[in-house]
């Protein structure tokens, strides 16, 4: 199981969302103890909040041209 929640700021989004589903798929299996179940929600939950914290900082450094070609925060 990697953890990239962990790893330092290097990590890209599409890492991370390929980390979460793996974490979903693993949660969705029947065989999952109710503590492995709570450790990968754990671990799922902080990896998302670390996304949108990303989703967040991106959102922030966009900026869009207004119609007289003018730099406006998006």
């Amino acid at each position: 199981m990697t953890d990239l929640a962990n790893k330092n700021e290097t990590v890209s989004l599409e890492e991370m969302f390929q980390s979460l589903e793996e974490i979903v798929s693993q949660l969705e299996q029947a065989d999952v103890s109710l503590e492995d179940s709570f450790t990968l929600y754990h671990r799922g939950m902080n990896m998302l909040k670390e996304c949108n914290e990303k989703i967040d900082t991106v959102e922030k450094k966009i900026k869009v041209l207004d119609e007289d070609g003018k730099e406006q925060d998006f």
